[in-house]
């Protein structure tokens, strides 16, 4: 976390126009809306383009598969020190077959020996593109086991998440009551 307070205060639910609220899908209705969602509704022009790329990222569309999705999502929130990325993606991490002992490892990186390769690849390209915004030659003959769609969506999914991170570090989006912070992120 890079605030210890909001900079833009996260809307009351009751607040939201319903059809921002629609947006949001069965899989955010049985729990109370997120303050990443109630920070962005003051834009709603972009909150609605903003869960249409979002939803793509998080969908089945993306051919990473879900774990490795929150592999690279994971690391990226880590690399742009955002406590609420982190967070909120532990818990989908550990549902998509991520382990306890792989999402610690993660703040480690690719150089952890314990990574099969095709781990350390997207670890070592997601470290690139948000160190330079580019993947070496070598990093990307590294994901050689990676169809050219999924490598497309690798980078999507990192310019996505640097996205959120940005905006969740700068506006200071507090995390949600039922999370705790990563002490490895604290301001």
């Amino acid at each position: 976390m890079r605030l210890n307070a909001a900079r833009i205060a996260p809307l009351a639910e009751a607040d939201m126009a319903p059809e921002l609220l629609a947006l949001l899908g069965p899989r955010f209705k049985a729990i109370p809306v997120l303050n990443i969602f109630r920070t962005l509704a003051h834009a709603p022009k972009a909150f609605k383009r903003f869960m249409a790329w979002g939803g793509y990222i998080l969908s089945d569309a993306n051919s990473l598969s879900p774990r490795d999705r929150e592999l690279v999502i994971l690391r990226t929130g880590f690399n742009w020190k955002s406590g609420y990325e982190w967070a909120q993606h532990v818990r989908i991490g550990l549902d998509c077959g991520l382990t306890e002992a792989e999402i610690a490892r993660i703040k480690m990186g690719p150089d952890a020996p314990e990574w099969c390769d095709s781990d350390r690849a997207l670890l070592v390209a997601t470290d690139e593109l948000t160190a330079e915004a580019f993947i070496s030659d070598a990093a990307w003959a590294a994901l050689g086991e990676f169809s050219e769609k999924q490598r497309m969506d690798l980078v999507m999914t990192v310019a996505q998440y640097t996205q959120v991170s940005m905006m969740l570090n700068t506006f200071g989006v507090q995390l949600d009551e039922d999370l705790k912070l990563d002490p490895d992120l604290c301001p």
